[in-house]
């Protein structure tokens, strides 16, 4: 899986970048299994996918704020 890119994020729906964090997180959790068994071949998925995560996590975050500034 590619990289995901700010704006891609930017155009999702709320529910949808939960569901994409909640999904990333279970695929991070596989891929550390992976790690520590010896199984897993292309180790930087590993920090693409914490990065993914970081970037969904700022721009949930930056919303909220948006929205209480807003309020």
């Amino acid at each position: 899986m590619k990289q995901m890119k700010v704006e891609e994020i930017r155009k999702l729906a709320v529910e949808e970048i939960r569901t994409k964090m909640t999904d990333s997180h279970d695929e991070l959790m596989k891929l550390r299994f992976q790690q520590v068994t010896g199984q897993l071949t292309d180790s930087s998925r590993l920090r693409n996918l914490r990065r993914d995560i970081a970037r969904m996590e700022t721009i949930l975050r930056e919303s909220e704020l948006v929205a209480v500034e807003g309020a």
